[in-house]
């Protein structure tokens, strides 16, 4: 069993950010028709609450189907637990669940240092924070992400594929 190099998952991970614009983009045009909300910020709370179950059902029902989103088969990836079979429901909501708090805890370090520092600016950092999960990989015996590590989970090259 071989593990995917952190380039190809970062290539798929911007894959998978342009399938997500779309999305979120259709999942908040149904969102504010049905509110009739006028902008953004009108009911914050539950749009976001919204978009963390629809992104959640995509990865989850994706995974659960064949251990792969459409960008996970494009770059050869396929999502599997420790033994290598396919991960149960729960350790699949477990892996969604847990890849959230690093990069949100960043974006709160990020937000804090903005507003310490009466930069406002620094706040465009918080598109890298999604990425703060990769830290943990460099550290890691087999590479893997600490929500891969805690689910129990982990991501590895189709068979016949190279990194």
């Amino acid at each position: 069993m071989t593990y995917p190099a952190r380039l190809r998952i970062f290539a798929c991970m911007m894959y998978e950010g342009v399938l997500l614009f779309g999305l979120v983009f259709f999942a908040s045009y149904i969102f504010d028709t049905l509110t009739q909300s006028r902008h953004g910020l009108m009911y914050h709370a539950p749009r976001q609450a919204l978009l963390f179950v629809v992104i959640g059902l995509y990865f989850i029902t994706s995974w659960k189907r064949k251990g792969q989103t459409l960008p996970m088969k494009t770059w050869n990836i396929l999502l599997c637990d420790k033994s290598g079979n396919k991960p149960g429901t729960g350790q699949l909501i477990l892996r969604y669940l847990l890849c959230w708090p690093i990069p949100l805890l960043g974006a709160a370090g990020i937000y804090w240092l903005s507003q310490s520092l009466g930069w406002a600016s620094i706040t465009m950092f918080i598109i890298v924070t999604p990425f703060l999960n990769f830290v943990y990989s460099w550290f890691d015996r087999d590479g893997l992400m600490l929500h891969d590590r805690w689910a129990g989970t982990r991501l590895i090259n189709i068979a016949g594929k190279r990194s």
